[in-house]
């Protein structure tokens, strides 16, 4: 690891959507597009760097919710049929622009990526599970997981067995769909407290990462700070994430995305065309919604925009790259050349920051991971490989903390979305009553069929999906819903079990709805 190694850490993570119910629903096209623009481009990156024999590029978590969406063959039909429909709309955006000097050169690359992106669809047979798990075990990158639905675990943990659910099965179903061992958990929101890492071990994690103040307000209080990890009193292990290498990619103002050579976002022709022009591309046909097909780069603050131009984008993702990599040196060399611990900047994303919302960030990814193969001074490196480097490291606790805005628990917890909290901590008790009380029940049996759909039903209603949306005043009706709904069905179910009246054709037709964790446990809530 020469000086010093950088972690570079994506979180793949999307909430469960999934509406056998209706032909079409607008959600759903949140998994095509991440799909479009940020897992397939980065199994495409993953290749060429395997390609090139670099071992140990990067971290990758994907949630449980995200593994079963892409395992699922609804889902799976559905993309091929969303991807049928955007290469259609490149067709259009090809004959449209023609001779467009500006335009036509970008319909073309459009095409280009859609047609990429049906082939490694089709290389891979649909399996990214699979495909990801492959690079994993040729060492390319480190896979890991999260919590089973990605619930804020420290505004659940009055109820103890809600926080062991969503852990343990979060490792149950990462074994049964990669077929691999997760060392490690990706906190949801990072969000921590003391205590958690005794769950974390029991489902058989031994590290996790943390904001920075998560770490630096350790008690006692981190010798080297974040640039090694900490180790809880138990042996699980803590890292931190560093505010500057957040800062160059996260930061609103200063970070690398918002360059004005860069793609614009926001500027889209499922707003900028005429309705009946995009109308046969829209999910329901009447709702204007981003297509992936735009034309202007960032250009400045105002509304003003100019054609956006790949090949001046690329100059600065090599630029970026490299002022990356050179802040990186400069902050392992400040570390004064120790070698016990050694130096280490983690560095965590979400992964759909790259390529979907940053059109160029995997670009810039890969030029980041083929520098520093490069350099003498720094390398890249995963959490278990830096461990397993057996590094002499500081025991503390962590302080709680989470990565949301203000750095603890008010974006999951405020005047929009605290109504929930109750209806979930009750729900959560009466899940373990229903567990103890019907333990018993012979697997396939309706009882135990029921019992497993509750536990589904509890799990859906935790994501913490659902209270971010609130407080972010996005989709929050949608959010609105689905936690009520599923509330519903758990307290329906609940009701069936302790009156043993269960109506077998409504929980059929939720086992048919929510296709997640097919050989759920119930009993972890016991």
């Amino acid at each position: 690891m020469n000086r010093g190694a950088q972690c570079l850490v994506l979180h793949a993570h999307l909430p469960y959507i999934r509406h056998p119910e209706h032909q079409h629903f607008l959600e759903e096209n949140w998994l095509f597009e991440a799909l479009n623009e940020t897992y397939l481009p980065l199994l495409q990156m993953l290749e060429r760097l395997h390609a090139q024999g670099l071992q140990d590029c990067l971290a990758l978590s994907l949630s449980p919710t995200l593994l079963n969406m892409l395992r699922d063959p609804l889902l799976q039909q559905r993309y091929l049929a969303h991807l049928e429909t955007m290469q259609r709309l490149a067709e259009q955006e090809m004959r449209r622009t023609r001779g467009d000097a500006n335009f036509a050169p970008l319909a073309r690359l459009y095409a280009e990526r859609l047609q990429g992106a049906a082939e490694t669809y089709a290389d891979y047979q649909q399996d990214l599970t699979g495909a990801f798990a492959e690079f994993h075990r040729a060492g390319v990158l480190e896979l890991f997981t999260s919590a089973a639905t990605h619930g804020f675990l420290p505004l659940l943990k009055t109820e103890p067995a809600a926080v062991r659910a969503q852990l343990e099965i979060g490792a149950h179903t990462f074994r049964s769909l990669t077929g691999l061992e997760p060392r490690g958990v990706w906190l949801p929101e990072c969000g921590y407290y003391r205590g958690l890492e005794a769950v974390a071990e029991a489902a058989g994690f031994g590290w996790f990462f943390l904001d920075t103040h998560g770490i630096l307000n350790a008690a006692p209080r981190p010798y080297y700070g974040v640039t090694a990890p900490i180790v809880c009193p138990n042996g699980v292990a803590a890292f931190g994430r560093d505010p500057e290498s957040s800062r160059q990619v996260w930061s609103r103002d200063a970070g690398y995305p918002g360059d004005f050579a860069y793609r614009d976002f926001y500027r889209d022709i499922g707003f900028d065309l005429d309705l009946n022009a995009i109308r046969a591309f829209l999910p329901d046909g009447e709702n204007r919604t981003q297509t992936g097909f735009k034309y202007y780069r960032i250009t400045g603050a105002g509304d003003h925009k100019l054609p956006y131009d790949p090949q001046q984008a690329a100059q600065r993702v090599q630029a970026h790259a490299a002022d990356f990599v050179n802040r990186s040196r400069r902050s392992l060399e400040a570390q004064g050349g120790r070698r016990d611990p050694l130096p280490l900047i983690v560095s965590p994303y979400d992964a759909e920051l790259f390529g979907h919302w940053w059109f160029e960030g995997p670009d810039w990814l890969e030029a980041v991971i083929t520098r520093m193969a490069a350099d003498e001074a720094l390398s890249t490196a995963t959490p278990s490989a830096y461990l397993d480097a057996q590094q002499t490291l500081q025991r503390a606790t962590p302080s709680a903390s989470s990565w949301g805005e203000g750095g603890y628990n008010g974006f999951w917890l405020n005047p929009g979305n605290d109504w929930v909290y109750p209806y979930l901590h009750a729900a959560a008790r009466r899940m373990t009553e229903l567990a103890r009380r019907h333990r018993q029940a012979a697997a396939g049996s309706l009882r135990r069929r029921a019992l497993q759909q509750a536990a589904r039903s509890l799990l859906l209603a935790q994501a913490s999906d659902w209270a971010f949306i609130m407080r972010a005043e996005t989709s929050e009706s949608y959010a609105f819903s689905r936690t009520r709904d599923h509330l519903a069905r758990f307290n329906c179910l609940a009701e069936g079990l302790d009156g043993d009246s269960i109506d077998e054709r409504y929980l059929q037709a939720l086992e048919v709805m929510d296709r997640i964790f097919p050989d759920i446990a119930p009993e972890v809530y016991a």
